[in-house]
């Protein structure tokens, strides 16, 4: 694993504006695009250990969804998860990227499912690493509470006041916490403090159990895209069991179980992860005969 010091000389920082947002992303190495979208609260740091192996083989595009990261958080920015897939959606035209290959975690995981159901044409693969779903039945009590008006407008402040509470919620998100490093909680929390961060997140879990209705319903508009679904025997927020729901939409689905691992794989075992995703990805450019842009 490469050390939190060392960040590969081809990966570089950019921002690119969309529809008047201003966007940060990361991006490395050659070839087909394949686009990483990280889930609630992140943003492409999480990508930080598998964006140069995966560059080995692809063009990788890290970005930062808008509301999250370093990207632009206004405050009258669309939370629900149908503008985030248009969003995304927007973000490749103005890359001119207009087929690709597409890894979405947790929430961002929903994300590319709901662009897959809206432009299934220009999605060649979906790799879904424990990716938020209609079936899961975790966490939905958290979500609940932030949807209580007082809790919602409380939050961001409490959660800004609460800073050493950051790596409680960091360390649950790994299987072994003995692995989080000291550099990886300053990463996590540095844009948590900006405006509009966290407040975006309460607005998606407003928005949470209608967009995980909507997206339940059109699932199956994505069936004929290949999947594959990447978990971590240990996760602790999305429902392991629900996988197989998800599976059930499409018809060429894999399912790769890591063991030991939470609700990162990617972050915490990439020497695990990559590879799946990289023997995935062959093999259905290999059969698509498509080579990207």
């Amino acid at each position: 694993m490469l050390s939190e010091a060392q960040r590969p000389t081809d990966v570089v920082e950019r921002s690119i504006e969309v529809d008047g947002i201003n966007i940060r992303y990361s991006h490395a190495g050659h070839g087909s695009p394949l686009v990483l979208v990280h889930g609630l609260l992140g943003y492409s740091f999480n990508w930080r250990y598998a964006i140069p192996i995966l560059a080995q083989k692809r063009a990788v595009y890290a970005l930062d969804m808008p509301g999250s990261g370093f990207s632009d958080a206004p405050p009258v920015l669309d939370a629900r998860l149908s503008a985030a897939a248009h969003r995304l959606s927007r973000f490749l035209d103005k890359l001119g990227i207009q087929h690709c290959y597409l890894i979405g975690s947790s929430y961002g995981g929903a994300t590319v499912l709901g662009l897959a159901t809206l432009e299934p044409q220009r999605i060649k693969t979906l790799v879904l690493v424990s990716p938020a779903n209609p079936w899961s039945m975790i966490g939905r009590t958290r979500l609940a509470a932030l949807r209580v008006p007082g809790v919602g407008i409380v939050f961001p402040d409490l959660s800004r006041r609460l800073r050493f509470m950051h790596g409680y919620f960091v360390r649950r998100m790994y299987g072994d916490p003995e692995r989080v490093s000291a550099q990886t909680l300053h990463g996590y929390s540095l844009p948590l403090v900006r405006p509009g961060v966290l407040e975006h997140a309460v607005r998606i879990a407003r928005s949470w159990r209608e967009d995980m209705g909507e997206l339940k319903s059109h699932i199956r508009n994505a069936a004929d895209i290949p999947i594959l679904v990447i978990w971590g025997s240990k996760d602790r927020l999305v429902d392991l069991a629900s996988a197989q729901a998800i599976c059930e939409n499409f018809r060429t689905a894999r399912t790769v179980i890591i063991e030991g691992a939470g609700h990162l794989p990617y972050e915490e075992v990439p020497e695990q992860f990559c590879p799946p995703v990289l023997d995935f990805l062959e093999t259905y450019s290999s059969a698509q005969g498509i080579d990207g842009k």
